[in-house]
């Protein structure tokens, strides 16, 4: 380590030499880090058992499908609620009709956006070709 004693004058050196606080801070760091105590407890939890579902998924119409999403984070196909498995195998039936069925998406004013987002990314990923968003004139200035 080279040190300055300032100038060859005798003048004072006006630099503040940190290396000292440098290493102090070094030190205060590695014996934080080593007196952290490491999280070892643990907390069983039961979970509860996964039971197959019992009911029926509700039919596809052939002519017309709507997905409704509430406030209160719920997918409707055709006024019955389901959930994101459901959703992707009755999108897969519905491409299973020789004329596929037009599939309509109404979200209600407050609805969850990532819940839309979600839905929405289904839709992309099943490849549904006849698409279309319903009820948008009750989001507008225009129509209140």
């Amino acid at each position: 380590m080279a040190m300055s004693g300032g100038k060859d004058d005798g003048s004072p050196m006006m630099e503040m030499n940190t290396t000292p606080l440098i290493d102090v801070m070094l030190v205060l760091l590695i014996m934080f880090i080593i007196t952290i105590p490491v999280a070892t407890h643990s907390i069983d939890i039961d979970l509860p058992v996964a039971t197959p579902p019992t009911d029926t998924p509700p039919p596809v119409d052939p002519i017309k499908n709507k997905i409704v999403l509430t406030v209160d984070n719920q997918i409707l196909w055709n006024g019955q609620p389901i959930g994101g498995p459901m959703l992707r195998d009755l999108l897969q039936q519905s491409l299973s009709y020789a004329v596929e069925p037009e599939l309509q998406f109404q979200p209600e004013p407050n609805a969850s956006y990532d819940l839309s987002a979600q839905v929405l990314q289904l839709i992309k990923a099943s490849k549904v070709t006849k698409f279309g968003f319903v009820g948008n004139e009750q989001f507008s200035e225009f129509g209140k």
